[in-house]
């Protein structure tokens, strides 16, 4: 009986040992989940924006192994407007534009595995019937296997440019007729709608930020970066996915990705003009275990750039560009190692010059 009772006391404490991990992984809480955003599936004539389809599985296959949960959009957002904590490893896929590879590709790939999935769409292109661009009954049919569709403006425009002579009233209302014009055929079509934006181009600037917040929508760009507890709801980030940034080593970093603690970024602004070109960013960051010494900042087209710690107590510091950022969107992308083996934080923040 003794040797019994000693083999069965070994036995419970070597499935306790082995439950240990797994069951502290599994209980794990994060302040974040990675978003992703596709256009185009297999569509190699477009590369800045296309996704190949060995890539798309390769990416679909390494959530399936290693135990990443696949979140709707609406509740990734339930959670961060709650500031609640995710558990480990929670992702969400989110589709710009409705183009029709996103039906034929991407959609039987995403059903086959009971995945959500969230697509925005630019309405007026689909009541035109762009052949670009998949059509209502489409979207009702995937709406039946977990497609959700949500507000990428009715134009499509670049939102933030102004018409020759338009003031800022009529701007303004130009831009709230739009998206309320999309939100409209979308509920007309679908039956429903989430109060979910993403910015055509990622563009933005405060004003239409406001305009976006006040309507109620959380709304997402296109600048890099998991989306963190404490995040602005007017721009979360997303992770885009084309085919020169959707190699495996990097989204396996990527998908691991911690969000940075920013508590404030100034200026938040994304526009800028030459009088304030390169623009100097100012980081607050709150506490966390990232290794700030080896904190890095890497600025579009232009690679690592120094960064000045204004105060290593209070973890403020700033980052400028080496020189002026040419026309068009850039990024400055801030990053560190965690304590945690593989992970980084990471940070981007928008600029249009």
């Amino acid at each position: 009986m003794t040797d019994r009772n000693s083999l069965l006391c070994w036995l419970l404490l070597l499935t306790a040992l082995l439950a240990g991990p797994f069951s502290s992984v599994a209980a794990a809480e994060e302040r974040q989940a990675v978003i992703f955003m596709y256009h185009h599936f297999g569509v190699e004539k477009y590369p800045s924006t296309n996704v190949r389809l060995a890539q798309f599985e390769a990416h679909l296959d390494y959530i399936a192994a290693n135990g990443y949960q696949v979140w709707p959009l609406q509740k990734v957002v339930q959670y961060l407007r709650n500031d609640k904590p995710f558990p480990a490893r929670v992702v969400a896929i989110t589709i710009d534009d409705a183009y029709t590879s996103v039906y034929t590709e991407a959609f039987p790939r995403l059903r086959a595995r009971g995945w959500p999935f969230t697509i925005f769409v630019a309405t007026d292109g689909v009541d035109k019937h762009f052949t670009a661009l998949m059509s209502w009954a489409q979207m009702r049919e995937m709406q039946q296997h977990g497609a959700s569709f949500a507000n990428h403006s009715a134009s499509h425009d670049h939102l933030i440019h102004r018409r020759p002579g338009e003031t800022d009233v009529a701007w303004l209302a130009r831009l709230r007729e739009d998206i309320q014009r999309a939100q409209r055929r979308l509920k007309e079509e679908l039956g429903s709608a989430p109060m979910l934006l993403a910015y055509p181009y990622g563009e933005f600037n405060t004003a239409l930020a406001e305009l976006v917040a006040g309507l109620g929508y959380t709304a997402f760009g296109q600048q890099s970066g998991p989306a963190g507890l404490g995040y602005d709801f007017r721009a979360l980030p997303r992770f885009p996915m084309s085919e020169r940034y959707a190699e495996m080593d990097g989204f396996r970093t990527k998908i691991a990705s911690l969000a940075l603690p920013v508590l404030s970024a100034e200026p938040w602004e994304p526009v800028i003009d030459d009088a304030n070109n390169p623009p100097r960013l100012r980081v607050n960051l709150g506490a966390s275990d990232a290794r700030l010494g080896q904190l890095g900042c890497f600025v579009s087209g232009q690679g690592r750039v120094d960064v000045e710690w204004e105060d290593r107590g209070t973890r403020r510091f700033a980052v400028q560009a080496s020189a002026p950022l040419p026309v068009g969107r850039s990024r400055y992308n801030c990053t560190a190692p965690s304590s945690q083996k593989g992970r980084y934080y990471w940070y981007s923040h928008l600029w249009i010059h």
